[in-house]
């Protein structure tokens, strides 16, 4: 089965070259991991000391992000090593801070997990929530590499629990830990064996529980807001802003929508514009504006929308009508904000969690998203009900990041 699943590796590569040609987000996966040898030859000498961190993408990033800061801490001399499959969370985080070194991961052939782990040598190695590599964790278990997964998750579906999974089961001897997030994850891991598993929670909510001890102040979002009722959009698709434009060209003129659509290409956005009635304006255009003249923001950028959250009075989080579903509804729980959320949010625990105590309530029609924005804007107990539990939600399940820490420090 392994032999299968390198030929398997091998074949796809050569595919996405193909492909390449024709998507511009696939020649960057293809581009980027041209020079990654290169890249770690040049900047990790064999005498350096180094930990590495891999993600899939952007949200896995963002999750382990508390533990690297607090291994930065623990480790100062040590060289902090970020790697990641996906282009959209390479691209968006190639420059961040706390790594020394930001790469995609190579493709998991043989060769270039021996290659890779020789060039990095390092002393610790995190996986985030999931992506089991074989080979990968195959030479980390031969170096004896001290390996930790963090805030896993384990579900039925996933190729350990089925019958032909003996070689993925095998791989997993490779880790030291599995820091899972729920009691249903660890019961599954110890079935097939495993016994080094410990559920620390999710280390998401120490992530946006820190986010209130920083500035989020955004002078221009304060001066659009003008003191009045603000309904933040976060990563909408098209079928939530066909709901939402409906709200907004029927809503009373004091209320106010800042809209940070997930995809802000051009032609998407002046679409968008196009169809509200109110008062629109661009965050590209705001220079030398009375933003308080404006009903409706549109953040045609990236990387304001945590902030943005700060100044809303309720949110509506994206992506609840597609596949795989919903965004970070997290973020504007940390504040505070009442979420609505659309239909499908069944991969989410959070989203379950926060559905089931109320803080989150899910719309399936124009008609529940106007009944339950309605009835929040102007129903004060019932705003002040599902705002405190959404802020009691991330108070009660930080501590992951302590939790792990303490195991890995002993």
């Amino acid at each position: 089965m392994l032999f299968l699943y390198n030929l398997v590796v091998s074949l796809a590569f050569f595919f996405l070259k193909f492909v390449a040609l024709f998507s511009p987000k696939i020649k960057l996966f293809v581009e980027g991991r041209k020079n990654v040898f290169a890249v770690l030859e040049k900047k990790i000498k064999p005498s350096d000391k180094t930990i590495w961190f891999h993600s899939a993408s952007l949200g896995e990033y963002e999750q382990g992000l508390p533990v690297i800061e607090k291994i930065k801490e623990k480790y100062p001399s040590h060289k902090i090593v970020v790697t990641f499959f996906s282009p959209s969370g390479y691209e968006v985080r190639k420059n961040n801070t706390v790594a020394d070194v930001t790469i995609y991961l190579p493709l998991d052939t043989k060769r270039n997990a021996r290659q890779f782990l020789k060039l990095v040598h390092p002393e610790f190695a995190f996986f985030i929530k999931y992506e089991f590599w074989l080979n990968y964790l195959k030479e980390l278990e031969t170096s004896k590499t001290p390996t930790y997964l963090i805030s896993g998750i384990f579900r039925d579906n996933q190729m350990f629990f089925k019958w032909y999974g003996g070689f993925y089961r095998k791989a997993l001897k490779a880790f030291t830990y599995f820091f899972v997030q729920n009691e249903s994850s660890k019961q599954k891991i110890e079935a097939i064996g495993f016994n080094n598993v410990v559920v620390s929670g999710d280390t998401r909510f120490d992530r946006v529980n820190a986010i209130l001890s920083r500035d989020n102040s955004l002078d221009f979002i304060e001066n659009f807001k003008n003191n009045k009722p603000t309904i933040v959009i976060g990563s909408s698709w098209p079928k939530d802003e066909a709901l939402l434009i409906e709200y907004i060209n029927q809503a009373e003129e004091d209320i106010k929508f800042i809209i940070a659509p997930h995809n802000i290409k051009g032609d998407q956005i002046e679409d968008l514009k196009s169809k509200i009635k109110k008062p629109v304006i661009l965050f590209s255009e705001k220079e030398n504006k009375d933003l308080s003249s404006y009903s409706v923001f549109i953040i045609d950028t990236i990387g304001l929308l945590t902030k943005i959250y700060s100044y809303g009075t309720i949110a509506y989080v994206g992506g609840g009508f597609g596949n795989p579903g919903i965004h970070n509804i997290l973020e504007p729980a940390t504040f505070g904000l009442p979420i609505l959320i659309g239909p499908n949010y069944d991969n989410f625990a959070e989203a379950i969690t926060l559905v089931k105590l109320g803080g989150c309530i899910s719309i399936s029609n124009f008609e529940t998203l106007k009944q339950n924005l309605d009835l929040l804007l102007s129903d004060e107990s019932l705003f002040k009900e599902k705002s405190n539990i959404c802020k009691s939600y991330i108070q009660n399940n930080k501590g992951a990041t302590e939790c792990i820490m303490k195991i890995i420090s002993k």
